[in-house]
């Protein structure tokens, strides 16, 4: 099942590069976004569909429901939470200026990136919670916290000018004035220069650890089993770049679902401190994880945003 996994994440992932490198510098058209868009998730649900019938005849079929119900929460969940990734992605490229025919090669990579960083921070975590079991519960109060924090502040809107990376790289890294094309660098005078686009690489790579701390936590609430774990969160993962183009031109509309998603954080964060006490179904979990986001979703279309000032 593993070798099966990393082989399909290898296939996917040169699919993309070579339709990428096909493309070249074009801009990615909503439509063309839906459907890769739909391609993943309906690859998400093709291999839950396969775990299923592998682990019904493996281990019965109360296992095979048990583990796929947790691979689509999980993958719901991770979906969910990285709309939150997808909306920072947007206030970089606007930040920095960057066309849209030179957002989707930073993406691939920051995809990437953060397909790489969740497998050793989900290595790490089943390591921990396997080793020591109390580590569940700094986990529940993180995510708790975090979530309180994210509903606190959910109208506000990061100040990239206080970024202490994006302040570091400007005092320190020599930056072009503008963009050469899908270069992160050229070669003037001998000396290496890096171009906006580097330091937009650069802040999603960071954008990704922050997350990526948020969200992997949230994953083990569900399951600990490791596999279910990085399965599900690969998947969630490696629709992103398809989704941003998707959400790039609504964004205003959603302007509730951060409310969504940090009670989605602080549901899973109790859930996690009560595992010992009381444990909440998973086809529970899943359906307050469609309610919460579906409602913020419902919501952000009702009631209209206040206009700015």
């Amino acid at each position: 099942m593993w070798a099966g996994f990393f082989a399909f994440v290898i296939v996917a992932t040169a699919v993309d590069l070579k339709v990428l490198s096909a493309r070249g510098e074009t801009r990615v058209s909503v439509k063309e976004a839906l459907g890769w868009t739909a391609v993943w998730v309906a690859l998400s649900f093709v291999f839950a569909g396969w775990l299923w019938w592998h682990l019904a005849g493996a281990a019965g079929p109360e296992i095979a429901r048990e583990k796929t119900l947790e691979f689509l929460t999980g993958y719901l969940i991770e979906k969910s939470l990285s709309v939150d990734n997808i909306f920072v992605f947007l206030m970089l490229f606007t930040y920095f200026a960057v066309p849209p025919e030179l957002q989707r090669r930073t993406l691939v990579y920051g995809v990437f990136g953060a397909i790489a960083l969740r497998i050793v921070m989900i290595l790490i975590g089943a390591w921990l919670i396997a080793k020591f079991h109390w580590i569940i519960y700094v986990f529940g109060l993180f995510l708790l916290v975090t979530g309180a924090k994210m509903l606190f502040f959910a109208g506000d809107k990061p100040d990239l000018e206080k970024n202490p990376a994006l302040h570091w790289m400007r005092g320190h890294l020599p930056v072009t004035q503008g963009f050469d094309g899908e270069r992160f660098w050229v070669l003037r005078d001998g000396i290496r220069t890096y171009t906006p686009l580097f330091m937009v690489l650069v802040m999603i790579a960071i954008t990704d650890i922050v997350f990526a701390v948020d969200s992997i936590p949230a994953i083990f609430a569900i399951t600990d089993d490791p596999f279910i774990v990085l399965t599900s969160n690969i998947f969630a993962v490696l629709g992103l770049r398809a989704l941003y183009f998707v959400l790039a031109d609504m964004a205003d509309r959603f302007h509730l679902l951060s409310y969504g998603l940090a009670l989605v954080l602080m549901f899973i964060g109790v859930k996690m401190l009560l595992i010992d006490f009381f444990k909440i179904p998973v086809f529970l979990a899943l359906g307050v994880v469609v309610a919460l986001i579906a409602a913020s979703i419902a919501a952000s279309l009702i009631l209209r945003p206040k206009p700015a000032g």
